[in-house]
């Protein structure tokens, strides 16, 4: 009788940044158990438990000290031996089919050496919403790395994505994304962002004022109109305002208020 063949483990390890994501961390970590070999929790010096969850489901756990989202993503790619790294947030979900997908090009990058990276369909659910448009549908992003090709050292430190040296494939299957169960999270963390994104906000030219509506104008005609955010309704509306406020407005007013960076001597 003849053995199925066995293929062999994928070189491959899932990473999961967190801070106090007690809430999430099991199901997150259920998402990927099924199918990744392994799971590192790259905590940033959580309280409420993550960590104790995390190390009792078999995921590894590292502690690294939170100075941003870029630096976080590449101390993970500099501290895992793995030659594949997916990047997961805790709020995030990876379907089966999804990580069959993902299993599929880890192999092919056995056989493909200029293979560098794959770009991931992310469907976000806000507010019980499942969000059809604005940016949010398809939303893909670059989080299937190979370690050696991939840096996110000029990365910027909010929304930030690696810079990869080769082929970049898209995959099919969803990554589900439970984002923004509430307005009041949604503030909460859009004025998390806005901390670190104003950090290398540079005021454009021009008049002040005309300045902050310009840019929140085109923010919003950007998502509402040209993404389509018309079709998730008043929902699509009112996340196309704020949005504006915190992406167009709010960048242009904090660089405007910010003491200007002194001219280095000659």
């Amino acid at each position: 009788m003849t053995r199925p063949t066995q293929l062999p483990r994928p070189d491959l390890v899932a990473v999961i940044l967190t801070l106090d994501e007690a809430p999430e961390i099991a199901a997150c970590i259920r998402s990927l158990a099924a199918w990744c070999p392994r799971i590192l929790v790259l905590d940033s010096g959580s309280r409420d438990g993550t960590v104790a969850i995390a190390g009792a489901m078999g995921a590894g756990v590292c502690a690294r000290p939170f100075d941003d989202y870029a630096s976080q993503r590449q101390a993970a790619l500099d501290m895992v031996a793995a030659e594949w790294v997916l990047f997961v947030d805790a709020d995030e979900r990876v379907p089966r089919a999804l990580g069959e997908e993902i299993l599929a090009v880890v192999r092919d990058g056995c056989n493909e050496d200029d293979l560098a990276a794959a770009r991931i369909p992310r469907s976000n659910i806000i507010m019980e919403h499942t969000m059809q448009a604005g940016g949010f549908h398809p939303d893909f992003q670059l989080r299937l790395l190979r370690r050696g090709r991939a840096s996110y050292k000029e990365a910027a430190r909010v929304h930030e994505e690696a810079r990869v040296d080769g082929r970049v494939v898209s995959l099919a299957e969803p990554l589900l994304h439970y984002n923004y169960a509430s307005w009041q999270e949604f503030h909460s963390r859009q004025r998390a962002y806005i901390r670190l994104a104003a950090l290398d906000a540079e005021p454009p030219p021009g008049l002040p004022l005309l300045r902050i509506l310009s840019r929140g104008w085109h923010t919003f005609r950007w998502r509402f109109v040209h993404l389509e955010g018309w079709r998730d309704g008043p929902l699509g509306l009112w996340l196309a305002l704020w949005l504006a406020w915190y992406y167009g407005c709010l960048p242009v007013l904090l660089a405007l208020l910010r003491p200007a960076r002194e001219t280095p001597p000659a």
